[in-house]
């Protein structure tokens, strides 16, 4: 619950704080959900007991819901055009850059305090970190605010709430055997989105403010495709990350930090690729993350057959390259997808369109998680503890959600292409209707 509390909260948290973002302002939203994040860390760092800090962390949870989506709804609202693409590119880098530290800077924790109580650090190092954050925030976003009248639909919120909490809790509490005791929850979390989505077309109907307006993905250009290819890569992107540590620590007996120093290749990688896509993305569109996926695809590949034919005392040098082309290759997918995702959505519906997008994340990262480390152990109990090929396994299961993100990618690029092959047909057209207008309206301008 420690771990799979915080899951289950913040992807619960994040479509509701969408929403309340674009009804009393992102930059509000974002301050509050800033200072209960930090507060909840410090409560998590202080937890006199196993309780106390699974309270902490659900709370925690709650206030990363708020904040993250605010994020991409400050970029929808502050940016156009070109500018939207490379600060999304700059998200995506920053994104990258947690990535590389944050495993070693805990590592680092760890080995610096050690004793029972070592693991408070890795909570208390979130507050200077927010109040640092905190004061940035008042003085570089601006005070604008989106111009919702703070209407909220608190029965879709709650349809949506607890049709989230039915899917998401057996596969956060899968390690304990979740997918079975609580199978029907899958089921009842079906029936309840389905009336949420019911729910929200009467609310759009009776012209109110939904949650979620069903209308993004049935009429927003790139916006379902943009859903349907980050679900899916984030089934093999999240749960490679776990697989890793499970091998690196377990499996080879590595330390902490050792296990994130494994890892930086991929980060970095992803990070410098996320600055550049977000120069590309306005111009290349949909073909930069076709180009991105089929880098991690080959990339991921190449690791699960270094992973399983490399002595485990050369592996940590042997897997740099292989890691870092798939982390260039991720760079191209995970902001350029945001960017186009989100290029046609209102700037009103922002926070909500977001805050979607990264709830369906949430559900590819919770299948993933529960999926390759799932698949790790029953490898490794039916190969007498070959390591190495329970990480391989775990590993082409990543690279087979990355090549379905990648069908997802090609599909929408040539749907894309056919538009613009319509638009370029249609254009002179257009042309001679305007200049026939122009000229009909010129002649009687002359001649009343």
């Amino acid at each position: 619950w420690v771990v799979s509390g915080y899951a289950l909260a913040f992807g619960i948290a994040l479509v509701p704080a969408g929403r309340l973002g674009d009804a009393f302002g992102r930059r509000r939203l974002f301050l509050i959900g800033l200072v209960a994040f930090v507060a909840c860390s410090a409560a998590a760092g202080a937890a006199p007991s196993v309780g106390w800090l699974i309270a902490a962390r659900l709370a925690q949870g709650v206030a990363a819901g708020v904040l993250a989506p605010q994020n991409s709804a400050l970029i929808q609202q502050l940016f156009r055009g070109p500018e939207r693409g490379r600060a999304f590119g700059f998200f995506g880098a920053t994104v990258g850059i947690s990535t590389a530290v944050g495993p070693v800077v805990g590592g680092t924790l760890l080995a610096l305090a050690s004793g029972p109580e070592g693991w408070r650090w890795i909570f208390y190092v979130n507050v200077p970190i927010g109040v640092v954050a905190f004061v940035l925030a008042l003085r570089l976003i601006p005070a604008r605010e989106s111009g919702g009248h703070g209407r909220i639909d608190v029965p879709g919120v709650l349809l949506l709430g607890i049709g989230a909490l039915a899917l998401l809790f057996p596969l956060v509490q899968a390690e304990s055997g979740g997918l079975v005791r609580f199978w029907w929850c899958f089921p009842l979390g079906v029936v309840l989105l389905v009336s949420f989505l019911r729910w929200e077309k009467r609310v759009v109907r009776a012209g109110k403010d939904p949650v979620f307006d069903p209308r993004l993905v049935t009429r927003t250009r790139g916006y379902a495709p943009g859903l349907a290819l980050g679900t899916v890569y984030f089934i093999g992107f999240s749960g490679i990350w776990l697989t890793f540590a499970l091998y690196f620590q377990t499996g080879l007996g590595w330390t902490p930090l050792q296990s994130g120093l494994a890892v930086t290749p991929f980060a970095v990688g992803s990070a410098s690729a996320a600055v550049v896509a977000g120069r590309l993305v306005e111009r290349y569109g949909r073909a930069l993350t076709v180009l991105g996926l089929a880098g991690v695809s080959v990339g991921l590949t190449a690791t699960a057959v270094v992973v399983a034919t490399v002595p485990p005392e050369v592996l940590g040098w042997a897997i740099v390259p292989t890691l870092l082309l798939a982390g260039i290759g991720g760079g191209f997918v995970v902001s350029p997808n945001v960017t186009l995702t989100l290029r046609d959505v209102p700037v009103e519906m922002a926070g909500s369109a977001g805050g979607a997008l990264q709830t369906l994340q949430r559900f590819g990262g919770a299948i993933g998680t529960a999926a390759l480390p799932g698949l790790f152990y029953l490898v490794l109990a039916h190969t007498d503890q070959r390591y190495s090929w329970a990480a391989a396994a775990a590993l082409a299961v990543a690279v087979v959600g990355a090549l379905a993100a990648l069908v997802i990618g090609l599909l929408d690029w040539r749907h894309d292409r056919r538009d613009d092959a319509r638009h370029a047909q249609r254009a002179p057209q257009d042309a001679d209707l305007a200049r026939e207008h122009l000229e009909f309206h010129g002649s009687h301008a002359a001649h009343p």
